[in-house]
């Protein structure tokens, strides 16, 4: 039970990072403005590596990879969702649909390499 629980805390503690990301007005104050042309891209990166980390959990978990690969979709865009809902009240920042889309977007590519890293040849478990 043990291994399982931590199985969950790398996901978990990205799932902070992101939350701790979102409360703040400007978030990442070292990166050129420029870089925030591509919010889109930011957003669906930010999220594949979170449906990546989801898909690893669940799989330690017990978990096949076809059915953690859903769960970690699901899970990742309800987060998305809440996420961009708690955006709206923070100074400076909005919440949008579109930024919604391109974190479920992103979490389900995450979702997809990992699953099929998993289903590698050769891979245990």
């Amino acid at each position: 039970m043990r291994r399982v629980a931590w199985a969950f805390v790398p996901a978990l503690a990205y799932a902070a990072i992101i939350f701790a990301l979102s409360s703040q007005s400007e978030p990442l104050p070292f990166l050129p403005p420029e870089i925030f042309l591509q919010d889109k891209l930011l957003h669906a990166a930010e999220y594949a590596v979170l449906g990546g980390l989801l898909v690893r959990a669940l799989h330690l978990a017990g978990l096949q990879p076809s059915v953690a690969l859903v769960v970690a979709v699901v899970v990742a865009s309800a987060f998305a969702a809440t996420d961009e809902f708690h955006q709206s009240f923070v100074p400076g920042r909005n919440s949008d649909v579109a930024d919604w889309l391109a974190d479920t977007l992103g979490a389900t590519i995450g979702a997809v390499l990992v699953t099929a890293a998993l289903r590698l040849p050769g891979r245990a478990g």
